[in-house]
């Protein structure tokens, strides 16, 4: 068995878009992981694409989720973003790049999952964020573990936006799938179960014995239900005080299907009842201008079964406004001035 310190050495295959065209994220300059060197060597944020979809159990699809995500704007891709409501333009104010996309050949699902844990720790390792596009679920493993490889062994919380939960024993008799990951996260002991935190959940699965075992674990989970009773805001208080105890960095994962399919239809497994497209986009602000994210990942947008490209719109504003806090919360940690989002747009003016 490896360390926890880092990943089993195996070369790491990159394309410029393994299902499309050369593209970055909003036009940020490209980067090479073979250059990223030490800390800081990273820039601030490093964009990874993760075209896989072997792990899907019902449509596929999400392998050309990366190319969607980077591309669907109505805006000049110039690497310039400014947010109205924060006043910050993330692309400019952290050094943003893109690596490309991590080849994950299908039907080479552990080799793949590897190639990626060994992408997104080089990435971590650097000093730089690891904004990894998916793909569908099964990448937060990869992704999660190579971003503890670099915070510490058990030392990183997980928030988990998802119709499900993920926490499976085998899918299919495999024990690699989108419908597994974060039980492998669990048992490997990179992410604690008492400090992972679901929200949204839905639906009929999972079975009460998949349910005994994630008590077990300790984990918590704001089925929807709560999250209509008590409000976003409240549950996600309760879950960042959990976020932050006895752990130095949180990751941020984010299934569209988290959002109602009526808002995201572009993803596998759609469930109908869930949050609307503007509750995720101010939780995930949230998350970003209060905590101290060490990784994320966005996943599940399915292009083939979108309509009109507004899942795709959607993930490509998580990626967003996810960089727009944390380009917020740097500045105030600075001790520059940081505009109040709450305050009228034009009355500070």
């Amino acid at each position: 068995m490896r360390s926890p310190r880092e990943p089993a050495s195996q070369t790491v295959t990159m394309a410029r878009g393994m299902y499309g065209p050369d593209i970055t994220f909003l036009g940020v300059p490209r980067t090479d992981l073979g250059r990223l060197g030490g800390p800081g060597g990273g820039g601030d944020v490093v964009i990874v694409g993760a075209p896989f979809d072997s792990g899907t159990s019902h449509r596929s699809g999400a392998r050309f989720g990366p190319q969607a995500i980077r591309g669907t704007d109505y805006l000049p891709h110039d690497g310039s973003r400014p947010h109205l409501a924060l006043g910050v333009d993330p692309l400019a104010q952290l050094r943003t790049a893109d690596a490309g996309d991590v080849v994950m050949p299908p039907g080479e699902t552990q080799k793949s999952l590897r190639s990626l844990e060994q992408a997104v720790y080089a990435v971590a390792s650097s000093g730089a964020l690891p904004v990894i596009l998916g793909g569908d679920h099964t990448i937060t493993l990869p992704d999660a573990t190579g971003v503890a490889r670099h915070v510490g062994w058990g030392r990183l919380s997980l928030i988990h936006f998802d119709a499900h939960a993920d926490t499976g024993d085998t899918q299919w008799g495999s024990l690699y799938g989108h419908g597994t990951p974060m039980r492998r996260l669990i048992e490997s002991g990179a992410v604690r179960g008492d400090r992972f935190l679901q929200v949204g959940l839905r639906g009929y699965w999972p079975e009460p014995p998949t349910l005994d075992w994630m008590a077990e674990q300790r984990m918590r989970s704001f089925e929807m239900t709560e999250v209509v009773g008590r409000g976003l805001d409240d549950c996600l208080t309760e879950a960042f005080a959990i976020a932050q105890d006895e752990c130095d960095g949180v990751f941020l994962s984010v299934d569209v299907d988290v959002v109602d399919p009526g808002m995201a239809p572009g993803t596998g497994t759609p469930e109908p009842g869930g949050l609307t497209a503007r509750q995720l986009l101010d939780a995930v602000r949230r998350i970003a201008m209060e905590l101290p994210l060490s990784g994320i990942d966005v996943v599940e947008v399915s292009p083939p079964y979108d309509s009109a490209e507004v899942t795709a719109f959607l993930a490509n504003r998580v990626v967003l406004e996810a960089l727009s806090g944390i380009a917020w919360r740097r500045r105030r940690l600075a001790g520059q001035p940081a505009r109040d989002p709450r305050a009228p747009l034009l009355g500070d003016r």
